[in-house]
């Protein structure tokens, strides 16, 4: 299917195969797409995303795009794993900047494929900062995020006129003011609901942090695994006194969410692919 190449995101579905290689800039450029893939469940995928992969020459995709929407991609789409594993060499970064410039300068349309959101700690704002630097056009296609679709999925709410009226977003590579400037302690006391992404190899840190600092032991706190892929997610919820015991088999991806808004998940469990446990 073919792009009639407007930034505007509109899609002509009945143009032919042969139009795709002439979604250029005039200057022999072809265009980069930052495609949000959501949190897992092909069924979050939106529809522009879908259009746009379906029209893509080759599809840069990292290690968060669940089977489901990879299953979208044409079999006649190049497909390109740019996936970065835990503990990467950061440099890691320039391959895929380098592979969206190779592939853009060749005429082609390119689709980067990211899990959840790119501009929501998915370095979506530093590939497009490259892209400008290169004179290559681009559009940002954004994704559900799994800071709002993993907590959706288990049954918490993150905001409850009775409970919650502020919500926070924040990265759990970076857990303490001391190491790295964020002052998690500062945020949580700020806020009704705190989510904190990739935070399950610092979650000692993170709960040692918010304890030391006069956030009380009874706050409930629950880690969501793979939020949104049935027969894979899995909640566990207790306290933030007793969450890194009962913690110690949770793997990533993982999302934390801490306040009292927890307390409903046991009462709003709505899906069924998921598995709860509770250690009150």
């Amino acid at each position: 299917m073919g792009s009639n190449g407007k930034s505007d995101g509109n899609y002509d579905s009945n143009s032919s195969n042969n139009s795709r290689s002439s979604n250029n800039d005039g200057n022999g450029n072809g265009k980069v797409y930052i495609v949000g893939a959501g949190p897992g469940d092909p069924g979050l995928l939106t529809i522009k995303a879908l259009k746009v992969i379906e029209q893509a020459d080759v599809v840069l995709y990292d290690r968060l795009v669940s089977d489901g929407v990879l299953g979208f991609i044409p079999e006649y789409v190049e497909k390109v794993y740019v996936g970065r594993e835990v503990g990467d060499d950061p440099t890691h970064q320039d391959t895929t900047n380098m592979l969206m410039l190779k592939y853009a300068r060749e005429g082609k349309k390119v689709v980067r494929l990211k899990g959840g959101d790119p501009f929501i700690f998915g370095r979506g704002g530093e590939e497009a900062e490259f892209l400008v630097e290169h004179g290559i056009e681009f559009e940002i296609v954004p994704g559900v995020t799994s800071a709002i679709a993993a907590p959706a999925y288990a049954g918490i709410p993150l905001t409850h006129r009775a409970y919650s009226s502020s919500l926070a977003i924040i990265t759990g590579h970076e857990a303490t003011k001391d190491k790295h400037g964020i002052d998690i302690a500062g945020i949580a006391k700020a806020v009704d609901t705190l989510v904190v992404l990739m935070g399950i190899s610092n979650l000692k840190d993170i709960v040692d942090t918010l304890l030391s600092n006069g956030i009380a032991d009874d706050t409930p706190i629950a880690i969501v695994e793979y939020g949104t892929v049935k027969d894979k997610q899995r909640v566990t919820i207790s306290t933030l006194k007793k969450i890194v015991e009962y913690a110690r088999d949770v793997r990533p991806p993982a999302v934390i969410v801490i306040g009292r808004t927890v307390d409903l998940a046991e009462r709003l469990r709505w899906y069924k692919g998921c598995r709860y446990r509770s250690f009150r």
